[in-house]
């Protein structure tokens, strides 16, 4: 059905919501499509050992994938360029505005990047970099050496800087393996810095109030790591040794 200007009618029983009345008028629009030019293209490395998956809602396409990868097998994602839709006018054709490989490169890896804890996007940063052209791993390696080895001294620092970090929360937080992110582990895993306590398999336990100041501690300690007053019934408690 439409109205007297051919405009197509929705029927039925309820209400068109909004996203619905969107979507039937886009579906109608015309799309002046432009042409890709088939060398346009980039390859993102990674030597990240951890799956990345970066979306851009206004663009298509918008959702980049980059598997894991170390220093020796860096993992490769090739892509092209990505488009987004002008709206000029209701009753024009929407147009397409074309987004270079370079800018969809540079903007999957400082966006992710950007968002990391202990990232400063030059010294320290993950494993992540892009190249131009579509290249595999093992013509990464050849030919960008110095780069890789560039990406993986930041990386180290970045993980040196987690590893610090995982430390001073470790202290502050009295040994709660809550404050202690993925990324932290994986930085001491990497570094082979597999003595630190917070790396082990902790199983939760229910925390008492301290009869000082009623700060939930650790029942197996007997000191309060808030106010310092030391839990007399505890069995450890005899052996401490008091400033006089």
């Amino acid at each position: 059905m439409s109205d007297e200007v051919g405009r197509p009618i929705i029927v039925g029983t309820e209400t068109p919501t909004p996203l619905q009345f969107t979507n039937t008028m886009l579906n109608n629009r015309r799309l002046i499509r432009s042409v890709k030019n088939p060398l346009d293209k980039c390859t993102i490395v990674s030597i990240f050992p951890k799956e990345i998956l970066e979306v851009k809602h206004t663009i298509e396409p918008g959702h980049f994938h980059i598997p894991a990868g170390s220093f020796e097998k860096p993992s490769t994602l090739v892509i092209g360029s990505s488009s987004w839709f002008k709206d000029i006018d209701i009753d024009q054709p929407m147009l397409e505005i074309p987004v270079t490989s370079i800018q969809i490169a540079d903007s999957v890896v400082k966006d992710y990047c950007n968002g990391m804890v202990g990232c400063d996007m030059s010294t320290s940063m993950p494993g992540l970099f892009f190249v131009l052209g579509k290249k595999t791993s093992m013509e990464v390696k050849v030919e960008f050496r110095n780069d890789l080895q560039m990406v993986k001294d930041r990386q180290d620092n970045w993980y040196k800087i987690l590893v610090r970090l995982a430390d001073s929360l470790w202290s502050r937080s009295n040994g709660n393996p809550l404050v202690i992110m993925d990324d932290m582990r994986l930085a001491a895993k990497s570094l082979n810095f597999n003595e630190k306590p917070w790396l082990k398999d902790f199983v939760m336990i229910e925390k008492v109030p301290c009869k000082g100041c009623g700060t939930l501690k650790d029942p197996n300690y007997p000191v309060c790591y808030v106010c310092k007053t030391v839990d007399m019934t505890h069995p450890a408690a005899k052996d401490l040794k008091f400033a006089v």
